[in-house]
Parts: structure tokens; C-alpha cells; sequence
């Protein structure tokens, strides 16, 4: 049984004559944690949008959550979750009214929402706070309320475009023990991370460098293949590559 949510096959963007995505394959499975990191310029953001419907991709095959991303690009809207650096969420709405309108989006019956929001304000321990605007909860809360609407839906993926900018580490760990709470439900977690000590987190990593995915693995084999002992000196040997 073939258990891959997102497989990618010679995939490529080009822009003009710039090649923003070169060819890259790579295959993620079901609950994993799959970390896709290279430097400002690498193609990560470019990959990441064709992944998730947003960019018609110049050639190549991909699959996300059994959807073509040429043919089927709203069926993939709708199957995935979505959070970027910006938390998404919108400031001058309660915390309540977020999760209403998410769901809403993703065409959950009102019934569901409201089961869903309670639960999650509870399990957060928000209920003093769940008419507050968003904008005068602490930015760790808000990080963490914009994880849960980005998986209110219960999708099968979930694409985190650097999550945890700008936050302290104690708020970045705590975010990460969400992630491992979610992949161990059986949602599979795309994420893209400038900290090397996140990368330390996930099941399997992918490099880009010029548009090319030049190194793909565990961080244990990654490590090892390049005679480190750490990410971070792993993302240095192939930055100066």
C-alpha cells in the first residue's frame, strides 16, 4: 500500500528564463514531519506555493493528498492546511469569530464548528479570553490559535511557511510539541524553518540550493553524510558548496 501524501516528481517553475525550481522529486508519507529548508532564494517558497495550489507549476508531476496539483488545485485547497510566518489570523476578530470563519471556508457544518471551538478553547484554556480580539492576545497565543485554525478542518496535510519567526525558544518548543501532537494523529506536517534546531525535529529534511533539492534525509543520516554534528553545520557545508 502506497502510503505517500505528497509525491513530486521533476517538478519545475521557471519564471522567464529564471529557474526558480529545478527538477526536484521527493516523496512524503503519511504523519511525517518533513522539513523542507534552504537559504532565502533556494525555490522553498516557490515549491511550497505549487504544492499548495497557489502556483502552476512549468512542468514536472505532483501529487498532494491524491490531487494533481496541474488538474485538481482546489480539491488540494480544501484537503490541506495552511499557515505561514503572518499567523493568519485576522486581528480584529475574536478568537471565537476566527475559528467560526475558517471552518466556514472549509465547509464545515455549524454544528462541527462550534463542537470544535469549544473544545479547543478549553483544551487551551482560553475560555476567559475567547471574545478577546485577536490583536491583544500575546504573540505565542496567537501563534498557537493560528496553528489550530490552520488544522481546525482535520486536513491531511498541514504546510507551516516558517511558523515560528520572531518568537522566543521556550514559545517555539511549546509550538513544536503541537506539531508532534498533530503528526501523531496522522496528519502529515510540511514545514519550511530558518532555525537548524528545528530541523533536529523533524522525521526527514530536504536542502535546497538554486532551485535544486541537493540533499534529502533523516538529521541523523544527513549528519553523518556530511561528517557534522549538527544542522546547522550541515546547512553551511552545502551553502558554500
Amino acid at each position: 500500500m502506497n502510503d505517500n501524501v505528497i509525491t513530486v516528481e521533476n517538478l519545475t517553475k521557471k519564471f522567464g528564463n529564471f529557474v526558480a525550481v529545478d527538477s526536484i522529486s521527493f516523496e512524503v508519507k503519511k504523519g511525517e514531519i518533513f522539513g523542507f529548508l534552504g537559504a532565502n532564494g533556494a525555490g522553498k517558497s516557490t515549491a511550497m506555493k505549487m504544492l499548495c495550489g497557489l502556483l502552476k507549476p512549468s512542468s514536472g508531476k505532483a501529487k498532494v493528498a491524491g490531487f494533481d496539483v496541474f488538474k485538481e488545485s482546489d480539491k488540494i485547497k480544501r484537503s490541506i492546511g495552511y499557515m505561514s510566518q503572518r499567523f493568519s489570523l485576522y486581528e480584529d476578530l475574536t478568537i471565537s469569530e476566527n475559528l467560526k470563519f475558517f471552518g466556514g471556508i472549509y465547509g464545515m457544518k455549524n454544528k462541527d464548528i462550534e463542537e470544535k471551538t469549544n473544545l479547543l478553547i478549553k483544551k487551551m484554556n482560553l475560555e476567559e479570553h475567547q471574545k478577546s480580539l485577536i490583536r491583544s492576545l500575546p504573540l505565542g497565543w496567537k501563534q498557537k490559535l493560528a496553528f489550530s485554525s490552520a488544522v481546525f478542518h482535520s486536513p491531511e496535510i498541514v504546510f507551516l511557511d516558517e511558523p515560528t519567526g520572531g518568537v522566543d525558544p521556550v514559545t517555539r518548543r511549546q509550538f513544536w510539541n503541537l506539531i508532534y501532537q498533530t503528526a501523531n494523529e496522522g496528519v502529515t506536517v510540511f514545514v519550511t524553518t530558518h532555525y537548524m534546531d528545528e530541523a533536529e525535529y523533524c522525521n526527514r529534511i530536504s536542502m535546497m540550493s538554486q532551485g535544486k533539492i541537493v540533499a534529502i534525509g533523516s538529521p541523523k543520516d544527513l549528519k553523518s553524510q556530511y561528517n557534522v554534528n549538527s544542522m546547522d553545520d550541515v546547512f553551511l557545508k552545502i551553502a558554500r558548496a
